[in-house]
């Protein structure tokens, strides 16, 4: 009988799936609680059980697919097996053959071998025939053939080889024979190559030479024919000097002799590397160039010593470097003794910068070709190049053209300061001219030794000739022009017209300091000053261009370090420039303040004693006969005349800006001194444009920005009401920026007499 809903079967299966204690189900409820948890398990299982009878009729028609591909399985098994048996017997059979191969192949390089001795056995035999003949009928290149080949024979294999065919006793007989051929060849080749020598015989010499590195004496070879081209260098050399010596003072190659026997000797160098330069690297191999250019250097510094001796022996070379080494250290000591003059200098510098062109010149040419041999070859390249490097940084040339270029630059600053000491001390001023002679005469001097320097093609002595060049026209030159303008612009007339009858020298080296000139005198001399000082600006701008392009053609494949160098010491002529900028704004100021100034301020002060506070009829008179405007501009016309022919156009242009400034300034104070009324403000506005007008067309400089403040002025002098000032004040577009501040704006408000004080001050500007 059923308990609570449950069937004894039910209870059955609970109990068979969940092995369920029956004993411990003593409620209804834990009954209840498996019998659910059962109708659970067992609709689960209904839904699998109905998804799988939903697949049946798929997997039935799968394994009907399979029945049918399983014939094909067993055809693809069949072919299967017959392909490994296939690929078990073709490897098989592989290795057959290639035993066989093997075994071949060894025996194949066994008979080579055997081969390669019985020729090197017949060539021994042939050789000692050979060498016995050539020897008998002097052919030594035949002989020397086999006498090579007999020595890249190996004895031991040979001999070794022989007493298999019982031929040992031979094969040593031959090889006493080749070995005694051996050393009677190379006492031959050397004799004879001695001989060849001595005869001057250039054809055998080269013959014999060939002959050594099929010898085996590379070394022996390269030497003894480099100690013959040092003989035909050295002689020629001997020559060439002997005629420089004895060349007539008067030749027209006289102040270059020793430069001119300088370059003979590297051109011939050249010339003997470059036509024997294929016979070594055919002969020796390539590499071995270096080793008679090693030799070939020691004897150019041997025949380089001796003419750098007689340079200084004939140009008297030590004493003038001596005393101008203690001018230099020395100067108020040795000044009153003997001196050097800077044209006795002149020549003898051009020599030392052609002397050492040449040997840079030649450097590059053996660096070139030993460069050319050492790249072909496939290693050791880096061991010859620091042996090339070395080799030409170590030789007496390199040393000797240091040594002079030493002296050189020193020889070079005392022509540079002299030479320019001397133009200062001849200097005149030419009429019509606004400069005075020294501007050419110093720097045609200055560009003389720097591109002298130039053609010396050594960065560093080009870098120390500039730097001295900057050193003289800042210290000394620009101190002379400074000296001058120390003096003052002289007070009195300034009628300059006729002062050009007087003109004399007004500076005085040898005492360090200006005389004192006549007024009219030192007028012009202060103009003048300070025309030399703004062309000295363009003088040097113009020679840094120039320089400085020199400088790239001619080192356009110099290193980075090397540019850079250069491109330091050419911005120094920057600095000076700026010197000399210096020196023309401290003249201009003299000038503002000892005759702008002074004049300015009773011209424009004289606008207090025109009233701006006018009727209509005065407003009128004044259009036609202005009281004030005109007058100024008849005085600043007469000032700007008398000095416009005296001064350069740049300076004029700046006189007038420093006019124009000081104007702008005075008037501005006499108007913030003065009242004004709607007409008077008409009337002020159309003075300041008839004086910027004038102002104007005196200058090809634009000075409108000195008279902002001023124009501003009177356009608050011309307003209609106070308020209209915001209009202009608060204008947002950018077309006027105010130089005024709030303060002075409400300062020249109060300068008309229509706006009352109290809404002048009450007056709030935008902004502010």
């Amino acid at each position: 009988m059923p308990l609570g809903g449950f069937s004894y079967g039910t209870l059955a299966m609970m109990m068979a799936s969940e092995s369920v204690d029956i004993e411990k189900l003593k409620s209804v409820e834990n009954i209840q609680k498996v019998y659910d948890d059962l109708c659970n398990e067992e609709t689960e299982v209904s839904m699998e059980l109905s998804s799988l009878l939903e697949q049946q009729s798929h997997m039935e028609n799968k394994m009907t697919t399979l029945q049918r591909s399983l014939r094909n399985l067993q055809l693809v098994r069949s072919d299967a097996q017959q392909l490994s048996s296939m690929i078990s017997f073709a490897s098989t059979l592989a290795e057959n053959v290639s035993g066989k191969v093997r075994r071949l192949d060894l025996a194949k390089s066994r008979v080579t071998e055997c081969s390669q001795h019985v020729e090197d056995i017949l060539d021994l035999k042939f050789c000692t025939d050979g060498v016995k003949t050539a020897l008998q009928n002097e052919n030594y290149e035949q002989a020397a053939v086999h006498i090579h080949r007999f020595s890249s024979l190996d004895e031991n294999i040979l001999k070794h080889a022989a007493c298999d065919v019982s031929e040992g006793n031979s094969l040593d007989t031959a090889f006493s024979l080749l070995r005694d051929a051996q050393s009677v060849l190379k006492d031959t080749v050397i004799r004879k190559f001695d001989e060849s020598v001595r005869d001057e015989d250039l054809a055998s010499v080269e013959r014999f030479f060939k002959i050594f590195p099929l010898l085996n004496q590379h070394e022996e070879g390269l030497k003894k024919f480099s100690k013959y081209l040092c003989s035909q260098i050295a002689e020629t050399a001997q020559k060439n000097l002997k005629l420089a010596l004895g060349s007539a003072p008067g030749d027209k190659r006289a102040n270059v002799i020793f430069a001119d026997t300088v370059t003979l000797l590297f051109e011939g160098i050249a010339r003997v590397i470059e036509i024997h330069q294929p016979l070594v690297e055919t002969y020796y191999g390539h590499g071995q160039l270096l080793t008679v250019v090693e030799m070939l250097q020691k004897e150019c510094d041997r025949q380089l010593r001796r003419i750098i001796e007689e340079f200084k022996r004939v140009r008297n070379f030590e004493q003038k470097t001596f005393l101008v080494q203690q001018l230099l250290t020395h100067s108020f000591q040795y000044r009153t003794t003997e001196r050097v003059e800077p044209r006795e200098l002149d020549v003898l510098l051009g020599e030392l910068t052609l002397l050492n062109a040449r040997a840079e010149l030649y450097l590059r040419f053996i660096r070139r070709r030993l460069m050319n041999d050492i790249e072909v070859l496939d290693k050791g390249q880096a061991d010859l190049v620091n042996k090339m490097e070395k080799v030409l940084k170590d030789c007496d040339l390199s040393r000797k053209m240091q040594e002079l270029l030493g002296q050189y630059i020193m020889l070079e600053e005392y022509f540079l300061r002299e030479s320019v000491t001397k133009a200062v001390s001849l200097d005149s001023i030419d009429e019509g001219s606004v400069i005075s002679s020294m501007m050419d005469d110093v720097f045609f001097i200055i560009k003389k030794c720097i591109r002298r320097s130039l053609s010396s093609c050594s960065v560093d002595v080009i870098c120390a000739v500039i730097n001295y060049s900057c050193t003289v026209l800042e210290s000394d030159f620009c101190e002379v022009l400074h000296t001058q303008l120390r003096l003052g612009f002289p007070s009195g007339s300034l009628d300059l017209s006729q002062a050009y009858t007087v003109l004399q020298q007004y500076t005085s080296m040898q005492q360090g300091k200006a005389s004192a000139p006549e007024p009219d005198k030192a007028r012009i001399a202060f103009l003048t000053t300070i025309n030399n000082g703004e062309v000295a600006v363009e003088y040097i701008q113009t020679l840094k261009k120039d320089i400085q392009n020199e400088t790239y053609r001619q080192f356009a494949n110099a290193r980075d370090q090397e540019k850079a160098k250069l491109e330091s010491c050419l911005s120094d002529l920057n600095n000076s420039a700026n010197k000399f900028k210096e020196l023309v704004d401290y003249g201009m100021k003299q000038l503002s303040t000892t005759v702008v100034k002074p004049r300015i301020k009773p011209w424009v002060d004289s606008f207090f004693s025109v009233s701006h506070d006018i009727t209509e009829d005065e407003f009128s008179n004044y259009e036609a006969n202005d009281p004030f405007v005109q007058n100024l501009i008849i005085n600043l016309e007469n000032l700007l005349l008398s000095f416009k022919q005296n001064l350069t156009p740049t300076n004029y242009d700046s006189l007038v800006t420093v006019l124009a400034f000081e104007v702008s300034v005075r008037l501005e104070k006499s108007v913030l001194k003065s009242s004004f009324n709607r007409l008077g403000g008409l009337q002020f506005d159309r003075e300041l444009r008839a004086l910027l007008s004038y102002l104007t067309s005196a200058t090809t400089w634009s000075i409108r920005d000195k008279f902002a403040r001023l124009s501003q002025m009177t356009t608050i002098l011309n307003l209609d009401k106070v308020e209209e000032i915001n209009d202009y004040w608060g204008d947002n577009s950018g077309s006027l920026t105010w130089r005024l501040t709030p303060h002075e704006v409400r300062q020249v408000l109060s300068l008309r007499v229509e706006f009352k004080s109290k809404d002048v001050k009450r007056k709030t500007l935008k902004g502010c």
